[in-house]
């Protein structure tokens, strides 16, 4: 490249403007996003390094056109960073601040060397981590710092049909690949995906499969948000009374089932088993109760004209016929504080409790412990897996929030209290990455009350988690309309397609002022093709993302093809079927 073909004719604080004195000497293939370096007078190996934001034909208007079509063309550069050799070893160097007078016109394109100097320059050999390559220069690979892409949380946004899914497939297949010398077989790498489509079944063969079949959810582990979510409906007028009977007959339930060790630690949100149907008989009772007016009586009354002094002793396991009024002027007894109360209540936990969409719920688990629960999720369970995929697809709607939340939330607090029991020097052995497709259907920027419990667990994890090994992959088509407490918690983004002009300036804001015209490619990126940024990765990058070895099950439906095909019949009594369970 003949350096004197360069001209700077413009200086600011953070972009050039240069200007190509003669195309026909200029050989190098160059495009919008190419980068280019600029050598400092007198100061070998050390370059100012820059992006081409935009170019045009200088002074193309009717007057000039002859003389300046084909001829004299001017490039704007945003300046991104430095780049120079210290102690033999290249260094690269985020922000600028202009370049030296008078400037040098020893302008030239980077070439394979400095992008490898450039990527690998500040990353250890150990923390490398490869994905894509370069959209400009196809064959050279992207290093990343693995640590700091993994151990802040990640974002993979795109409009559908940009690629998603196969890039996340890439990025988890690299992830459990990578492994110290020395050793075979599975590296220590715990991966969850909350796969709401059932996509990654096929591009995770040996992952560990969970489903709606399969799963052990036990209801015994919900939290109160999760408790009140499924079973209290927060508009009526007594929910404050459903409520409060409700926590204590699940805090006794529990008491009343666990060793009298337990019974200091036991609270309503507490890990330990109770009876649901022990707790509806109790709300039953509760709602039925007469109270004795004798004197000295004051408490529930039955039938026979026995008392019952304590409620615990028997509110669990029977249904107890109590005392009927023989006139409207029975002085012996009257209704208790809710009798009549409870109705629809009553109603909705037996709903709830004997709905067969929700038998993974409550069936099969009398003899389920939380070790159980956890060691499925985190692939010790059967066969040992790097990657649990958890399908989604089957779980019913209106239990998808509390399944997410109750997942997330035992997952964070097994890290927490893992932390807990090492020492305080010691890192966390098994850090975890929880993978959320389609993010914004259950942590939306929405104060509605069916997506409290999973935004209020994954926010804060998306708070806290790092510090106990916890981290997130938050995958959206619309990260405009994801919760911004964890889209602000997010330190690196993978952004590929994006036609819908809120989610073009969402992803803006991210950027500096410098690089904000980045965003302006975000919606002619092809399939596959993303803008990577964030603290794993030396400077912001147009990346061509490396083609999963499994593809996921997201293959776009060849309609067309489909259609010339000839008349198929659909066996409709085996669909019916299948949809009834």
């Amino acid at each position: 490249m003949d350096s004197e073909n360069f001209k700077i004719i413009n200086v600011s604080k953070d972009s050039v403007t240069i200007e190509i004195l003669d195309s026909a000497k200029f050989n190098d293939q160059f495009n919008i996003g190419s980068y280019i370096k600029i050598p400092y007078k007198n100061k070998q190996d050390y370059f100012i390094i820059g992006i081409i934001n935009d170019y045009k034909v200088k002074n193309l208007d009717a007057a000039n056109l002859g003389a300046s079509l084909g001829n004299h063309f001017v490039i704007n550069v945003q300046l991104i960073g430095s780049y120079g050799k210290e102690k033999e070893k290249f260094i690269f160097t985020r922000g600028s601040h202009g370049i030296p007078l008078p400037p040098n016109n020893g302008i030239e394109l980077l070439s394979k060397d400095d992008y490898e100097n450039i990527y690998g320059s500040s990353i250890k050999d150990s923390q490398r981590f490869t994905f894509s390559k370069l959209l400009q220069n196809g064959g050279i690979p992207v290093r990343c710092n693995g640590n700091k892409f993994f151990n802040k949380h990640f974002a993979i946004v795109g409009s559908t049909g940009s690629g998603k899914s196969h890039t996340v497939a890439s990025v988890l297949q690299q992830a459990i690949k990578e492994k110290e010398e020395g050793f075979e077989g599975l590296n220590n790498s715990h991966i969850i995906i909350f796969d709401i489509h059932g996509e990654y079944q096929k591009a995770f063969p040996d992952a560990n499969h969970i489903n709606s079949d399969n799963i052990k959810l036990p209801y015994w582990l919900f939290d109160s948000d999760e408790l009140s979510d499924l079973f209290i409906e927060s508009s009526e007028s007594n929910s404050h009374n459903q409520v409060s009977q409700f926590r204590f007959a699940v805090t006794e339930n529990k008491k009343k089932h666990n060793g009298s060790e337990a019974q200091e630690k036991i609270y309503f949100d507490s890990p330990f088993k109770f009876k649901i149907d022990e707790v509806i008989q109790y709300i039953k009772n509760l709602n039925n109760e007469v109270i004795g007016k004798l004197d000295n009586e004051g408490v529930p009354k039955k039938s026979n004209g026995s008392l019952i002094k304590d409620r615990l002793d028997c509110y669990f396991t029977e249904s107890i016929s109590f005392w009927v009024s023989s006139t409207a002027k029975d002085t012996k007894a009257s209704n208790g504080p809710f009798h009549g109360n409870f109705e629809r209540f009553i109603l909705r936990l037996e709903t709830e409790r004997n709905n067969p969409r929700l038998k993974f719920l409550f069936d099969g688990i009398e003899n389920l412990s939380l070790e159980d629960v956890l060691k499925q999720f985190l692939g010790y369970e059967n066969k040992k897996a790097n990657i649990t995929v958890i399908d989604l697809s089957g779980i019913p709607f209106e239990v998808l929030s509390i399944t997410v939340s109750l997942i997330s939330r035992i997952l964070f607090e097994y890290g927490y209290y893992y932390k807990k029991m090492l020492s305080e020097r010691e890192l966390c052995e098994t850090p975890i990455l929880l993978v959320y497709e389609e993010a914004h259907k259950y942590v939306p920027r929405s104060d509605l009350v069916k997506y409290r419990a999973s935004k209020n667990a994954i926010e804060r994890i998306a708070k806290e988690g790092r510090k106990y090994g916890v981290t997130l992959g938050i995958v959206s088509q619309r990260p405009s309309e994801i919760s911004e407490t964890i889209f602000s918690q997010c330190n690196n983004f993978l952004v590929m397609r994006l036609t819908n002009p809120d989610d073009q300036n969402y992803v803006k804001k991210l950027l500096p002022d410098t690089l904000a015209d980045f965003t302006n490619q975000l919606s002619s990126l092809q399939a596959g093709e993303a803008l990577v940024i964030g603290e794993s990765i030396v400077l912001p990058s147009l990346i061509k993302i490396n083609f999963p070895e499994n593809e996921p099950e997201s293959t776009d439906i060849p309609y067309l093809e489909l259609w010339k095909q000839k008349w198929k019949d659909v066996d409709f009594d085996s669909v019916a079927k299948k949809w009834k369970l």
